[in-house]
């Protein structure tokens, strides 16, 4: 096939066109891709002179916020309620809130039941290790199915 000059232009055109696509988006990519020192943190550093926590954590992380200084709606207490009378054991009530939300924004998003498990599963299994770190993954599956099946169950009936 034998192409013409018009042809060939177009091409071109459209060559050139390309090219510049692909360099503006690569300039985009690069420079949002920064190093972050402009970024603020709200948290300082850890410090190296800290002192030592007598139960040999970290001193330097925050703890565990306070649950009695939490401020909740009747429904999110309701919620609460509903976890401690099936059984669920948290870490916090901010913790077992968080975890209601997002079996709640899993529901709004229109997810399948299967969806809302994924999406939740992760927390719950990474809480209840978290609550009991010298136990294997393995041993403690059946209560993290079960936790989960629980905290996707009251969010629902009661948070959603």
């Amino acid at each position: 096939m034998q192409l013409t000059p018009g042809t060939r232009r177009r091409r071109a055109s459209v060559a050139i066109l390309a090219t510049a696509l692909l360099s503006a988006l690569a300039a985009a990519v690069i420079s949002s891709c920064s190093s972050g020192e402009d970024l603020m943190t709200s948290m300082a550093p850890p410090r190296a002179d800290a002192p030592a926590s007598p139960n040999g954590s970290d001193a330097t992380l925050p703890s565990a916020p306070n649950t009695r200084d939490l401020s909740i709606t009747p429904q999110q207490h309701d919620y609460l309620e509903a976890l401690n009378g099936s059984g669920v054991r948290r870490s916090s009530d901010l913790m077992a809130l968080s975890i209601g939300s997002y079996v709640c924004q899993a529901r709004n998003a229109g997810q399948s039941d299967q969806g809302v498990w994924d999406f939740v599963f992760p927390l719950v299994r990474g809480e209840i290790h978290d609550m009991n770190p010298n136990t294997a993954v393995t041993a403690i599956a059946a209560q993290v199915d079960e936790t989960t099946a629980q905290y996707i169950r009251i969010a629902t009936d009661r948070l959603c």
